[in-house]
C-alpha cells in the first residue's frame, strides 16, 4: 500500500476512533437520539452540499426505498444503541465492541449471500466471543443493571451494522458508495425526526458538548466518509477494511488520553481477542471483496 494510502488509512482509523470519545462526552448532554439526530443532519447538510457542488446527487426518486433501509440500520438506529450504550460504559469498550461486526456480517452473508462460514471465520467468530468475555470481565460484578444492557446495545448495533452491508450488497451494488453515504445520512436524519418531540435535551449544552457534537457530525463522519471512498478508490476495498484493526486501537488511546479511561488487564487482553478475531473473519480466503459501508 502507498504509504500516502497509509497516512489516510490512520487518519481515518483515528476519526473512527474519536467518535467514541465525542459520544461520551456529548451522550449525557444531549442524550442519545437528540445527539445522533444531530449527528446525522449536519453530515447529511455536509455531504448533500459536496454532492450538488461536485453534481452527484444520489438517486433519490428511484432508489429511497433501498436508501431508507440503509440510513435506518446503518446509521440511524446503531448510533442511538452505541449513544445509549456510553452513558454507562467506557469510549475505549465501545470501540473494542465496534469491531465484532465483522462477526455478525460473516453469520448474515452466510444466511442470506450462502458465502460459506469456513474453519477462519468460525474460528475468528469463537476468538472475539472470548475478547468480548474477557473485556466485560467473567465475574458478576462486572455484570451490573447498568453495564449488561449497554453491553447487549453494541452488540446490537454491530449486528445492525452487518445486516446493513449486506443488504447493501444485494439491492445497491450498482450505486456509488457515496451516494449511498450522503442518501442514507439523509434517510437517518429524516427517519429520527418525528422522534424529537418525544425526547429531551437532559442538558447543560456547553461550547464543549457543542464542540463534540460538531466533531462527532462533521469529522468522524461527513470527512471520515469522504476519507474512506479516496481510500477504496486508492488502495481497494480489502485494504479498506483494514480500519475495522485500527478503529479500537484508537478508540482505546483517545479514551486513555482525554477521558483519563483505565487501560486494563482485561480491556488489553480482550481488545486483542476481538481484533484478532476480527482479522481472522475478514481475511478468509472465501470472503472476497467486500462492499464495506462506513459504520462509525
Amino acid at each position: 500500500m502507498p504509504l500516502h494510502s497509509v497516512a489516510l488509512l490512520l487518519v481515518l482509523a483515528a476519526l473512527w476512533g474519536g467518535s467514541f470519545v465525542f459520544m461520551r462526552v456529548a451522550v449525557p448532554a444531549m442524550g442519545p437520539v437528540p445527539l445522533t439526530y444531530a449527528r446525522v443532519a449536519l453530515a447529511a447538510i455536509a455531504l448533500l452540499a459536496l454532492a450538488f457542488a461536485q453534481r452527484r446527487i444520489p438517486p433519490f426518486r428511484t432508489r429511497w426505498r433501498e436508501f431508507a433501509v440503509v440510513g435506518v440500520v446503518n446509521s440511524a438506529i446503531p448510533f442511538v444503541l452505541f449513544c445509549y450504550a456510553e452513558q454507562y460504559i467506557s469510549a475505549s469498550t465501545g470501540a473494542v465492541l465496534n469491531a465484532t461486526s465483522p462477526f455478525f456480517a460473516a453469520i448474515a452473508a452466510a444466511i442470506w449471500l450462502r458465502e460459506p462460514l469456513t474453519f477462519n471465520k468460525i474460528a475468528g467468530m469463537l476468538l472475539g466471543l472470548a475478547g468480548v468475555i474477557v473485556l466485560v470481565g467473567w465475574h458478576p460484578g462486572a455484570m451490573s443493571d447498568d453495564v449488561l444492557p449497554a453491553i447487549a446495545a453494541c452488540l446490537a448495533a454491530a449486528t445492525c451494522y452487518a445486516l446493513a452491508g449486506v443488504y447493501t450488497k444485494r439491492a445497491l451494488a450498482d450505486v456509488p458508495t457515496f451516494a449511498i453515504a450522503c442518501a442514507s445520512q439523509v434517510a437517518a436524519a429524516l427517519a429520527l425526526m418525528p422522534t424529537l418531540p418525544f425526547v429531551s435535551v437532559p442538558g447543560p449544552v456547553t461550547p464543549l458538548v457543542l464542540a463534540n457534537v460538531a466533531a462527532l457530525a462533521l469529522a468522524s463522519t461527513a470527512l471520515a466518509y469522504l476519507i474512506y471512498f479516496r481510500l477504496i478508490a486508492e488502495a481497494g476495498p480489502q485494504r479498506a477494511l483494514m480500519v475495522t484493526f485500527l478503529i479500537p486501537l484508537f478508540g482505546v488511546l483517545w479514551g486513555c488520553l482525554f477521558l483519563d479511561e483505565a487501560l486494563t488487564a482485561s480491556m488489553l487482553t480482550g481488545g486483542a481477542l476481538v481484533v484478532t478475531g476480527t482479522a481472522m473473519t475478514l481475511r478468509s480466503p472465501a470472503n472476497g471483496p467486500r462492499r464495506a459501508l462506513p459504520r462509525r
